[in-house]
């Protein structure tokens, strides 16, 4: 089943209609799609495809040599180039007189057993290109070494690409598309678990409840998200302990540096190096309030959905799990479901304002929002707005959202018109999101003010999560 990459695809296809010779870089992290999307994108296509191995040079030598000719011959065939430079230069020359498309996955493997891999490619890329049809794919899911030694100005094949693509997890709105029978709400509590990386949706059943997928995945030893985040921790930094104490550190609520710091136990310049390091993997984010750039109020927070929950409740559950107590496991979660989708929530009504903007019914043309959250002079209280945009420093949005069973009432507008106070803007609109609708104050307010859109998750949803 291949589901979304739209764009991806567009991007490709036109890479490959142009007739000569094109190099692009596929890279993201592990299990967001990148073999899948090669996969469809060459299916009916002219094509030789390689995977790397974590193994010496010989063996993937042998093993890239086996899919040239078994796509010249269409047999398998135990013989072998002498070397790379040969086997690359045979492809080369087959793609003067054909259209090809060389795709090699996992790339960096192949390339640390074979040092002089990249200036190889550099060297029959400069000799060929000009007369070559040939389409070459790198792909790679060690994302610091696709950046630093393939798409880097000092990297030997700096210049030569056409195209790079970083594949990311999907939206939310891509991920309701894996599910049919899941409710809209059970939909968006999907997303909060394993967030949009297609490996992780396809463990997720929806012939099930969420609490039994939970129990069969969070919560189950055996099953193959278990160890998951620590897994890919191994596979793509050296100390994963300390990377490890910085997550959980994060995950229950030490937002900046300095409290990170002293959870984990280490000087704050080392811990800096190592967020710094999560951060270019898209585990976590760093923000500042909206707005501003101010480093003294950066906080960090968790960005990959699965990492998040599982951070969350896996540690402090793990004796329980390790026993084999799922169910009080889940009892013991399960208070604490409709807080954590708060944030959750926050990040799908931002899609939700992006869509309206994209469709042209959005009422601020903003090029960018986030959160703000700062102190409120008049009575030296924190105050915080979930969603902030604007455009032309004179027209403003903001926005609140509520993931909770009991109505939104007229409290949360007025509390976000008075927040909306702290900023000089000549325009205003507001926006109210909300799991379970508004109470009947409310309405009548927003329609008496006139600049408040009440969008509850019932609406997002007809937007969102129609398969």
């Amino acid at each position: 089943m291949f589901i979304g990459r739209e764009r991806e695809l567009e991007a490709l296809n036109k890479l490959y209609s142009s007739n000569k010779f094109e190099f692009a870089v596929i890279y993201g992290r592990r299990r967001v799609g990148k073999t899948a999307l090669i996969s469809q994108f060459i299916r009916d296509k002219n094509a030789i495809y390689f995977m790397g191995v974590e193994s010496n040079a010989k063996q993937n030598l042998e093993n890239f040599s086996k899919s040239i000719f078994e796509y010249r011959t269409g047999i398998d065939t135990e013989g072998y180039f002498p070397s790379f430079q040969a086997a690359l230069e045979y492809v080369f020359r087959l793609s003067e007189n054909e259209q090809l498309i060389l795709a090699i996955d996992e790339y960096p493997y192949v390339a640390r057993s074979e040092k002089s891999l990249a200036s190889t490619l550099q060297l029959l890329i400069d000799k060929y290109k000009d007369d070559s049809k040939l389409m070459l794919i790198l792909c790679g899911s060690s994302m610091s070494y696709m950046e630093d030694n393939v798409l880097a100005y000092k990297a030997p094949l700096y210049g030569r690409r056409t195209a790079q693509m970083k594949v990311v997890p999907f939206d939310f709105e891509e991920t309701c598309r894996y599910f049919k029978n899941f409710s809209d709400e059970d939909k968006a509590l999907i997303y909060g678990m394993v967030g949009g990386t297609p490996q992780y949706l396809l463990q997720m059943n929806d012939a099930l409840s969420i609490e039994d997928n939970i129990k069969n995945t969070f919560l189950n030893p055996t099953s193959a998200l278990f160890e998951e985040p620590e897994n890919l921790l191994k596979h793509e930094v050296r100390e994963p302990a300390l990377y490890n104490a910085i997550i959980t550190a994060i995950a229950t609520g030490s937002t900046r540096m300095s409290e990170v710091s002293g959870k984990v136990g280490e000087d704050t310049n080392v811990c800096s190096a190592y967020v710094k390091n999560l951060v270019a993997l898209g585990i976590i984010r760093k923000e500042t309030p909206y707005g501003e750039t101010a480093s003294r109020k950066t906080i960090y927070a968790i960005e990959d959905n699965l990492f998040r929950f599982w951070y969350r409740f896996v540690p402090e559950n793990l004796s329980i799990i390790a026993r084999g107590a799922s169910d009080l496991a889940y009892k013991r979660i399960e208070p604490f479901l409709p807080e954590y989708m708060g944030k959750v929530f926050e990040e799908i009504c931002k899609q939700y304002l992006w869509k309206l903007l994209l469709d042209g019914k959005c009422q601020v043309e903003f090029s960018s929002l986030g959160r703000w959250w700062g102190s409120n002079p008049r009575n030296r209280n924190r105050a915080e707005i979930d969603i902030l945009a604007e455009q032309d420093k004179t027209t403003s949005l903001f926005a609140e959202c509520k993931w909770t069973n009991e109505k939104v009432g007229l409290g949360v507008l007025e509390t976000l018109v008075k927040r909306s106070e702290l900023f000089t803007y000549k325009k205003k609109y507001f926006y109210l999101f909300a799991k379970s609708g508004f109470t009947k104050g409310c309405v009548d307010k927003a329609n008496e003010m006139g600049n408040v859109s009440l969008v509850s998750y019932e609406d997002i949803a007809s937007s969102f999560c129609t398969v």
